[in-house]
């Protein structure tokens, strides 16, 4: 998990590829619940929330 302090250091196109790395956990993690085989419920909510704080700060670079 980043720190929003090393979220607001990297350039946009970091947090571009920050957000997708996100993003394709996020689809793991929801294949795993399907499944049932995610163990650790807390981890959907974190990269959840960690993919909106990129957002922003996405939105407030441009």
């Amino acid at each position: 998990m980043a720190t929003i302090k090393e979220l607001r250091g990297k350039s946009a196109d970091e947090l571009q590829g920050h957000l997708l790395d996100l993003q394709k956990e996020r689809f793991a993690l929801r294949m795993q619940k399907a499944t049932g085989q995610l163990t650790k419920t807390h981890e959907a909510r974190r990269v959840r929330r960690e993919i909106a704080r990129v957002n922003t700060l996405l939105g407030s670079k441009k």
